[in-house]
């Protein structure tokens, strides 16, 4: 095409020599003069136009080739995010998971053939299982305290509200896992009180944030002088709703943990499955300040594992506590798959599963056998009041938790 191009222009270049050797009556140099310099003329237009048409195929390629490399390194900067998330997961975890639901759906599969066979096998409706019985744990929950609340206020007045701990023990090997902060009053007759005898079921919100308020004011001293002694504790610590619908008895408490951020993460509130569902927004938004500071929350006392752990673990909840006597005799009542499984479907969620209430060695034996590696209870070890090097210390940021009053 190009060399086409030249052709016409020497062409051309020819024409205007040849006018102007006849038409205007140049001698044969000045016509030849003539023609070469109308050629030269056509022939820098032309190039003028082709360089700057390849200029601008050139620029447009250098465009479209730094689309591509931003289009390339955005890609790759996608690459790396995921390689980065699959670098970071941790494959055990998922491994365990897996296995776990693999376990836990072999065992609703055997459980299903075993309820088949046992329809098949019965002749008459006599011979169906009975429904449970109402649940031990709703009873003391509902019990009356043995002692009158004015009583209770009066030992509280003269400080006569001690703080005992007993040991969370880990199993088979009973190492110690935590504490539970036993409150007890100490009696006009010298006698011991237990939590169940004094602590007011109905009203009495002030004795409730009182023992709460000294409970707390016990864990911080505790977990302060395991710190320094460069030990690590759990200390699970007594927590009510009274504690959390009173607003000057939470932000006592948030100023607690805030002041001992260094071992906020070492208290767990305690409160029982009841309170924890009849928790109203205000109460709620209490728990978000708790956990904000550090500290996490165990559910006491729980009549079923039908939750939604997730919803839990997202609240802070680290543990749930079943009675031993229910978790033996009457898992179904707690879930709807092998009571050997229990344990490690929530240990999925990160959650402790801890059966209190133990009475015995064959409990023990039971327990392990499930796979359950958390227990208390008085078989394992009875409350005892804690070492005297670790409460003399009682930080001064909480001391106005002793006179929260109604």
């Amino acid at each position: 095409m190009q060399a086409l191009v030249y052709t016409f222009v020497a062409l051309a270049a020819l024409g205007i020599g040849a006018t102007a050797y006849f038409g205007l009556a140049f001698t044969p140099v000045e016509a030849g003069l003539t023609a070469l310099v109308a050629a030269g003329l056509c022939v820098i237009s032309i190039e003028r136009t082709l360089r700057r048409r390849a200029e601008a195929r050139l620029e447009k390629a250098i465009e479209d080739l730094s689309r591509l490399l931003a289009t390339d390194a955005q890609a790759g900067a996608v690459l790396s995010q995921r390689v980065n998330q699959l670098a970071d997961q941790d494959a055990g975890k998922r491994l365990q998971a897996v296995e776990a639901d693999i376990s836990v759906l072999g065992t609703v599969i055997r459980q299903v053939a075993e309820a088949v066979a046992e329809i098949e096998e019965k002749k008459s409706p006599a011979a169906a299982v009975p429904q449970a019985q109402p649940l031990e744990i709703a009873a003391v929950e509902d019990s009356k305290p043995t002692v009158p609340s004015d009583v209770v206020r009066r030992a509280l007045a003269d400080d006569r509200l001690v703080v005992h701990v007993q040991p969370v023990l880990t199993l088979p090997q009973r190492r110690v896992h935590g504490y539970d902060l036993v409150p007890r009053l100490v009696l006009d007759d010298g006698g011991m009180a237990e939590p169940a005898d004094f602590l007011p079921r109905d009203g009495g919100e002030d004795i409730l944030r009182q023992v709460d308020g000294a409970a707390l004011l016990e864990a911080v001293a505790l977990a302060r002088r395991a710190r320094a002694a460069g030990q690590s504790v759990t200390l699970f610590v007594p927590l009510t709703r009274a504690t959390l619908a009173d607003r000057a008895s939470r932000e006592q408490h948030v100023a607690a943990l805030e002041a001992n951020r260094t071992i906020a993460r070492s208290i767990v509130f305690l409160m029982t499955e009841r309170d924890w569902q009849a928790l109203g927004e205000i109460e709620r938004a209490g728990l978000a300040q708790f956990a904000r500071v550090g500290a996490s929350f165990s559910l006491t006392a729980v009549r079923s594992l039908r939750l939604d752990i997730a919803s839990l673990v997202g609240q802070g909840v680290g543990s749930l506590r079943v009675e031993a006597g229910l978790f033996l005799a009457d898992p179904q009542t707690l879930a709807d798959f092998h009571v050997s499984d229990i344990a490690s479907y929530l240990a999925r969620f990160g959650v402790d599963l801890i059966v209190t209430g133990v009475g015995g060695e064959q409990q023990v034996l039971e327990l392990i056998e499930d796979g359950v590696s958390l227990a208390q209870g008085p078989h394992l070890a009875a409350p005892e009041p804690a070492r005297a090097d670790l409460l003399s210390d009682r930080p001064r940021a909480v001391a106005q938790l002793r006179r929260i009053e109604g």
